[in-house]
């Protein structure tokens, strides 16, 4: 792939916080960033170059999205295939829309994992309330019932302790498809971050220990306890061959359990992750810049931590509001991603901490 030289533009999908920290990281390379987005509210269009409210499918707007930029790539998963598909067919997409497609079905993510060797709980694809219930009988409770598509932070997704809340759990999700999860017993919840090129380097950090509250990320530590330290080389491994399968370029982020007999697979985001954001401040290189390296072909950067101690907090809600005390710590640094109201659950910014 041959470098693309400062100057070009980047088409970003999706205006988001993810995007915002993309634009930012974009235009200390040099990069122009043109977001393209349908919300009213597009926190990504704060940072970036310029900014297209439009439908994501209509090829007109593709059309023109496409000849304006040099690459494109997505913020987020829960995008359809189909603009994404089209798009590559015009400009170079970074990740590919296969990776895309793989990560937004859990079913095909989960089967996809296991034939390269991964270990995932046990689960089963549950389309009808019938087929719940054969489900619940062969894999017990206590359980996850989660939307075959869509869902993040908690959402799509709820608990069944006994059989006779099959029909409680089967309306909650909308009786769409969907699988159902066994419990795994596990000490940590961590996640690999890997970035790789389209010639097959790679690099990845070092794995965070990620604590969440409600379903919702809270925090993320390092370095991670001795449990996740053992696991790291084999999750990290998997990561790799995820992304070497896909023939995947940019950032890619892996959770994992860390279980009694080594790393359990929970799901991949084909995209920069929340739980890499400690990386702007933690690491040599963040997420962010190894992501625009990645796609426009560059070296990528050093992984490694920039303080003895790192930790992520995820402001949340009405947490936003201790911006003032937030910036009275020493070795904290606060990030506020400019949306308007806050609400719960809603993730307002994060504040990330480096110890001696």
């Amino acid at each position: 792939m041959t470098p693309l030289p400062p100057g070009s533009t980047i088409g970003i999908l999706g205006g988001g916080q993810l995007g915002r920290m993309l634009a930012v990281a974009a235009a200390q390379l040099g990069y122009q960033t043109r977001i393209l987005a349908p919300d009213e509210e597009a926190v990504a269009a704060q940072t970036a170059s310029s900014y297209i409210r439009a439908d994501y499918h209509s090829h007109i707007v593709l059309d023109e999205f496409a000849a304006a930029a040099d690459v494109v790539t997505y913020e987020f998963e829960n995008i359809a295939l189909a603009p994404v598909s089209y798009l590559a067919g015009k400009v170079p997409v970074h990740p590919a829309p296969a990776a895309l497609g793989i990560a937004q079905d859990r079913a095909i993510e989960k089967a996809f994992v296991a034939e390269i060797g991964g270990r995932t709980a046990p689960w089963a694809k549950v389309e009808t309330r019938d087929a719940l219930a054969a489900a619940v009988a062969a894999i017990g409770t206590p359980a996850i019932l989660k939307t075959l598509r869509m869902g993040y932070d908690g959402k799509g997704q709820v608990r069944i302790t006994a059989p006779d809340q099959i029909d409680a759990a089967w309306d909650a999700i909308g009786q769409r498809p969907a699988i159902l999860e066994g419990f795994v017993t596990f000490s940590h919840e961590f996640s690999i971050l890997l970035v790789r090129r389209a010639d097959g380097q790679m690099v990845s950090y070092p794995p965070p220990w990620n604590q969440h509250e409600d379903g919702i990320l809270a925090t993320s530590t390092l370095p991670a306890p001795g449990e996740i330290a053992a696991q790291w080389g084999e999750a990290a491994a998997l990561a790799g061959r995820i992304a070497d399968r896909l023939d995947y370029v940019g950032v890619l982020a892996c959770e994992f359990f860390a279980g009694a007999d080594g790393p359990v697979f929970n799901e991949m985001a084909p995209r920069v992750h929340n739980s890499g954001h400690w990386t702007i401040e933690g690491a040599v290189c963040s997420q962010f810049e190894n992501h625009i390296r990645a796609i426009c072909g560059l070296p990528l950067g050093d992984t490694a931590l920039t303080a003895p101690t790192v930790a992520m907090e995820n402001l949340i809600g009405d947490d936003a509001d201790r911006w003032a005390e937030i910036l009275a710590e020493p070795g904290a640094h606060l990030h506020l991603y400019g949306k308007g109201a806050s609400r719960p659950g809603r993730k307002m910014g994060h504040v990330t901490r480096l110890g001696r």
